[in-house]
C-alpha cells in the first residue's frame, strides 16, 4: 500500500515501498522532512501535475569513490586543464540548469519550482551542495545533491559540452569528502564509471554508519 503523509514529521518503514520504490505521497518539502527522508533512504520524485511522491528503491545504484573507473580518453580530458571546477559557487544556477537542459530519452523535467525552492533552502542550511564545471568562464556542467554524513545523495546533473558532468563526478570522487555516492537510478553513463546496484539493506547500513 502507498502511505499518505500529513503534517506529522514521520515516514513509513522503507521496506513497505511498492516494487517500483514508491512509498508515500503528499507531505511537504520542508528542510526537516527532506533531511529525515534522506536519512532513511527516501527521496522525492514527482512532476508538476502530481502530488509529492516519495521513493525508496529496493535496490540502489551507487558509486564507491575508490572504485571509480576513468577511461583513457577521460584522463586526457582531465590532463588538458580545459575545465575549472568549483563547489557551492552558484547552486541556484546548477539546479535551474538541471531542470532545463535536455537529456536524451527524457521528456520534460521532474525538478519543479517547488523542488528548486526546497533544495535552495537545504543549500542555505548547509546540507545541499553543488559542483560546477567552467570552460572559458562559462558554466558548462555540474550537479547537485544532499550530504548525509559521508554519503553524497546525487540528485541531478547536466552537461552543455562533452565530458563536463563526468569531470565534476571525477572531482567529487577524488575530493576525499565522501565514502559513497548515491546515484539513485541506473544510467549507462554512470555504470561505465563504476557504479552498480546494491541492496537497500547495504545502502541503509552505509547511512546508519553516518549517524
Amino acid at each position: 500500500m502507498i502511505f499518505r503523509l500529513d503534517e506529522r514529521l514521520i515516514f513509513p518503514d522503507p521496506e513497505l515501498a511498492e516494487p517500483d520504490g514508491l512509498l508515500a505521497i503528499e507531505g511537504d518539502l520542508s528542510c526537516e522532512r527532506l533531511l529525515l527522508a534522506y536519512q532513511n533512504g527516501i527521496f522525492p520524485w514527482y512532476s508538476d501535475d502530481s502530488p509529492i511522491l516519495w521513493y525508496s528503491p529496493h535496490e540502489r545504484f551507487v558509486l564507491f569513490p575508490d572504485e571509480l573507473k576513468i577511461s583513457k580518453s577521460m584522463r586526457q580530458v582531465l590532463r588538458s586543464g580545459k575545465f575549472i571546477i568549483t563547489q557551492n559557487q552558484c547552486f541556484t544556477d546548477i539546479i535551474e540548469a538541471c531542470s532545463v537542459v535536455a537529456r536524451p530519452g527524457q521528456d520534460g523535467t521532474w525538478i519543479t519550482n517547488e523542488m528548486i525552492a526546497a533544495y535552495e533552502q537545504l543549500h542555505k542550511s548547509g546540507y545541499a551542495h553543488s559542483v560546477e564545471v567552467w570552460e572559458n568562464g562559462e558554466l558548462v556542467g555540474g550537479f547537485y545533491g544532499v550530504q548525509i554524513g559521508s554519503v553524497f545523495c546525487g540528485e541531478s546533473m547536466f552537461s552543455k559540452v562533452s565530458n563536463a558532468s563526468k569531470t565534476a563526478l571525477v572531482w567529487l570522487c577524488q575530493s576525499g569528502l565522501y565514502d559513497l555516492i548515491d546515484c539513485q537510478v541506473h544510467t549507462e553513463h554512470l555504470e561505465s564509471m563504476g557504479a552498480y546496484m546494491i541492496s537497500r539493506e547495504e545502502y541503509m547500513a552505509m547511512l546508519r554508519d553516518n549517524d
